[in-house]
């Protein structure tokens, strides 16, 4: 394990970049880990998982996206995974090689808890990402609803279908050709259904002018007739850092937010 501080005037956050082994894809995963400066004083802790988007690593929400000192101002811990250039967070019905929701729902967690001072309840753990990450937070939180008590998704491909030709989809899960049945099953908007009412605490948000807007609609269009509690924001913006960074702020504060009334509830 590699551990790097980062200090400035600001936040004195903990940067540490760990290899966890997969069994399921037999190699060893980059992971970005920030703990908030508080963190050897707490017992235990929640933590948000930040999935990054096409094309980047685990380096992505940390770098470009300035995440890191949310972490201390939440005093949370931060747990951004390597999902490779455009795995989607699937388990591949076509690619044995690429297993990264059972890497990240499975594996990860169970090393994170078992390494660093979390509170190992669903009620202290959230998803949420970005593009492919925000389809892939959503994915694995509706997939795994007894792992994860809040999910978000900012500018999330969180509908597929439409984009068969983009982002090397079809590597993971064939053409939707020759394979239309795992562009319905593997869509966040078609697993709506499995969705239990309060189960799970639901911020997605996406730029007005984001190519991905329509979806985002669509999918909140879908939550509403399913009567799904969630918060769904539209601001302007585009597919990009400056959308993210300031997007983030706001998911992670509704998370926290989250946190903060399950653990009052415990208590009652």
């Amino acid at each position: 394990m590699l551990a790097l501080a980062v200090c400035n005037t600001s936040w004195a956050y903990i940067r540490e970049t760990i290899a966890v082994k997969s069994q399921s894809m037999n190699k060893d995963v980059p992971v970005t880990v920030i703990l908030p400066n508080a963190y050897h004083s707490m017992e235990e802790m929640p933590v948000v998982y930040l999935l990054h988007g096409h094309g980047d690593n685990n380096t992505a929400w940390d770098v470009k996206g300035n995440a890191g000192a949310l972490a201390d101002q939440y005093n949370i811990i931060l747990v951004m995974p390597d999902g490779g250039k455009n795995s989607w967070y699937w388990d591949s019905p076509i690619d044995p090689t690429y297993n990264y929701e059972t890497f990240v729902s499975i594996e990860l967690i169970s090393y994170i808890d078992s390494h660093y001072k979390t509170k190992a309840d669903r009620t202290a753990r959230a998803i949420t990402g970005l593009s492919m990450g925000g389809h892939g937070a959503m994915y694995l939180a509706i997939r795994h609803q007894e792992l994860f008590g809040a999910a978000g998704s900012t500018s999330g491909g969180v509908d597929i279908r439409p984009f068969p030709k983009n982002w090397g989809m079809s590597l993971r899960l064939g053409t939707i050709e020759e394979k239309p049945e795992n562009w319905e099953n593997y869509t966040v908007t078609n697993m709506v259904h499995m969705l239990k009412p309060n189960a799970l605490k639901l911020i997605i948000d996406c730029g007005s002018e984001d190519f991905f807007f329509k979806v985002n609609c669509e999918f909140h269009d879908k939550l509403m007739e399913a009567k799904i509690p969630h918060d769904f924001y539209v601001r302007p913006g585009v597919h990009n850092w400056d959308y993210w960074r300031n997007s983030i702020q706001y998911q992670v504060l509704f998370f926290s937010n989250y946190f903060k009334s399950a653990k009052v509830e415990a208590t009652k």
